[in-house]
């Protein structure tokens, strides 16, 4: 308070010094000025103006303190969150990660199951085939051995019916029974 009434009187006593007459006059308008001041200062200083202020100065700076406070508060609060958010986010990553691979192994299994079921679905198609190709080859020869026994047979009753004689073929006939009867009884 000393230095602000100080200064005050040094910087309201210049203007005294440079005025040209009594200085203690109500003609003078520095006086006039002065004492105006003077009273205005007072009035303020007894209204208590200066406490006022400097106490709304007060409370805006505890304002802006715990705004800053709140502020910093909040601000660790969302780097709070923040970090959590990035940790889950690096587990689901790992997790996506795990998802993929485990997918690219099962794919792989699949494929090598696939291939062996393949190998042998031909196996079977080829033992099948070559079933087929063995029963036609079969069937062909027997057709073929029959078709030459009913030929020959064929050849043969000819050969017999023109070259033998009644008297033979009943003699023949009579020892065919006479055999078949023996292999039945």
């Amino acid at each position: 308070m000393r230095i602000t009434l100080t200064s005050l009187l040094a910087l309201s006593a210049s203007p005294v010094f440079a005025a040209s007459g009594p200085f203690i006059s109500l003609n003078n308008t520095n006086f006039v000025v002065l004492l105006a001041f003077l009273l205005f200062i007072g009035l303020l200083v007894y209204l208590k103006v200066p406490g006022t202020i400097s106490g709304m100065l007060d409370e805006r700076a505890k304002g802006i303190q715990s705004e800053l406070d709140e502020a910093r508060s909040l601000r660790e609060e969302a780097q709070s969150i923040l970090a959590e958010y990035e940790r889950k986010q690096k587990e689901v990553q790992t997790q996506a990660d795990q998802i993929v691979a485990n997918a690219k192994e099962e794919a792989k299994l699949a494929a090598v199951v696939a291939k062996e079921n393949l190998k042998a679905s031909i196996k079977r198609r080829l033992a099948a085939a070559e079933d087929q190709i063995a029963s036609a080859q079969s069937a062909a020869v027997k057709e073929v051995k029959d078709a030459a026994v009913s030929l020959a047979i064929a050849a043969a009753k000819d050969v017999i019916a023109s070259e033998m004689k009644t008297s033979d073929a009943n003699n023949l006939i009579d020892a065919a029974i006479k055999d078949a009867g023996d292999k039945l009884h």
